[in-house]
């Protein structure tokens, strides 16, 4: 069995009312141990993740720069395959290239891109998925499929990173998390997003049982190569106290669980610091999930766990 991976962390920005806000915030993730600044893509407010994150790395140094995740729908998988290898190539080999199907509904009907049902959207992403790494390896490529199709294209620039950026894929369902286990470098370990975000249909597919039989799933998917795998988790709502069972208690009906195994669905990180490191270290041990990411503007708060953990 192979020693478990160390841990890293992400903190995922949106947003700042100036050049020198985004910049320094840039500058306290790395500072504060972080090793990704991430950014998600959607149409509401947020600042634009090429844009930003080329901000980002030219304010820092060491720190990556992530997107969870790129919309298929939202770009030709050409045009994003000469931006994300121009944001590699111009941050010296900081990207890491989250790639998705798409899934919050407000950004196709208020743009009037067409939501396609899942089977439709997850096909078009895959071949997306085979466009981006054909255009980043060396030499002409071309592709003929149902959705897309590319003629004796040699996309430039080449990525700095070889073959390519490391490609984060996160999934819910069965079919998702099975192409990020034998597509993707980093998988992502989220809820059913199929019917949107939140209320009664996520809450039962993000406990705990759902989230072993999902790295179970990942696992059987990738075969042998699950140990190069990364397993990642985004923690939604994290807070730090010596009290959290009145957090519990107060979420775990919208689980159906207990108090106490609310506290372990990976989406939350509630409990005093010491707490917080123990279950982020079980859950390294149960899921091999290594690589955590704040959202929520808990990355700040959350500071004080990364100095600990990050590395170890």
């Amino acid at each position: 069995m192979p020693h478990p991976r160390k841990f890293r962390f992400a903190a995922q920005l949106r947003n700042a009312a100036s050049a020198k806000e985004w910049a320094e915030s840039a500058r306290k993730v790395e500072d504060l141990g972080y090793s990704t600044l991430t950014m998600p893509d959607h149409f509401n407010e947020q600042l634009a993740p090429v844009p930003a994150l080329m901000a980002a790395a030219d304010a820092t140094s060491t720190v990556r720069i992530g997107t969870l995740v790129f919309d298929n729908d939202y770009k030709h998988p050409l045009v994003l395959a000469k931006e994300c290898a121009t944001l590699d190539l111009l941050s010296d080999g900081r990207l890491e290239l989250g790639f998705g199907a798409g899934w919050m509904r407000t950004d196709y009907e208020q743009s009037g891109i067409a939501y396609d049902p899942p089977k439709v959207r997850v096909d078009r992403f895959e071949e997306a998925l085979h466009v981006l790494k054909g255009l980043f390896a060396d030499g002409p490529f071309s592709y003929a499929g149902e959705h897309y199709t590319i003629t004796e294209h040699d996309g430039t620039p080449k990525p700095l990173q070889r073959p390519h950026p490391p490609i984060v894929i996160g999934g819910g369902g069965r079919r998702v998390l099975s192409i990020a286990a034998r597509e993707a470098d980093v998988v992502s370990v989220n809820p059913d997003l199929r019917a949107g975000l939140g209320g009664a249909e996520t809450a039962p597919n993000i406990t705990p049982a759902s989230t072993t039989r999902k790295v179970e799933w990942v696992r059987e998917a990738a075969g042998a190569r699950f140990d190069e795998l990364e397993l990642n988790s985004l923690i939604g709502f994290a807070h730090i106290t010596d009290d959290p069972m009145p957090i519990a208690e107060a979420m775990a009906p919208n689980f159906g669980l207990d108090p106490a195994d609310a506290l372990r669905v990976p989406l939350i990180l509630v409990g005093s610091l010491d707490a917080m490191a123990e279950e982020l270290e079980r859950r390294r041990e149960e899921w091999g999930f290594s690589y955590i990411g704040f959202d929520n503007d808990s990355w700040e708060a959350m500071a004080p766990l990364v100095a600990r953990l990050a590395g170890t």
